[in-house]
């Protein structure tokens, strides 16, 4: 029911969605770009839901207060605590750990504005919890999304990096101007 719903709404607005995730991957972490616009959380959230899957998203702890801690639950946020003594990478292996299960969707520019780098934090959360990485994405100019090829994260980011901005080149994001590639990237594709 819920599948057919998030197809209805979508389906209103003109967008189609694509899933590549191979049958049976059950442990991931999916990045989302471009991320510059508050609409790519609720389109992406509707695409998730019409192609079946219950992805979370990582939330500073102080989210979770009443009221407003049930909604962010119930849409998937997970608590984390930035200032505890362990690290992120660390917590986040510890959930994967746990739970069969886990879908993370982490936006890699870390912003809806526009970053010129990366947060390496997905990549670094995929390797040491030794799953891989899903390759989610909105092109609002052909309005299509969803997720696309995986990645086994090699242990060089640098490479890795050239591979999952590739993908991305032909993206176009809600606002153009808040998205950017790696200078590396920029750089290779100017010359």
């Amino acid at each position: 029911m819920k599948k057919k719903f998030a197809r209805f709404i979508l389906r209103i607005f003109g967008w189609s969605v694509v899933n590549e995730i191979p049958p049976g991957t059950r442990k991931f972490v999916t990045l989302m770009a471009p991320h510059t616009s508050n609409w790519d959380f609720l389109v992406g959230w509707f695409g998730y839901m019409s192609i079946g899957i219950n992805s979370k998203y990582l939330i500073k702890k102080e989210a979770f207060f009443f009221p407003l801690g049930y909604l962010v639950s119930a849409m998937g946020g997970m608590p984390v605590d930035r200032k505890a003594s362990t690290n992120i990478v660390l917590q986040v292996g510890e959930m994967f750990k746990k739970d069969e299960g886990l879908i993370i969707t982490i936006a890699p520019e870390g912003t809806r504005s526009l970053s010129r780098n990366w947060k390496r934090g997905f990549y670094y959360i995929a390797l040491n919890a030794n799953v891989p990485i899903a390759l989610g994405f909105l092109d609002y100019k052909n309005k299509i999304g969803g997720v696309g090829k995986m990645i086994t994260p090699t242990g060089n980011y640098e490479e890795d990096l050239k591979e999952i901005e590739e993908f991305y080149f032909d993206k176009q994001p809600r606002f153009p101007e808040k998205f950017s590639l790696s200078p590396q990237y920029r750089a290779k594709v100017s010359s």
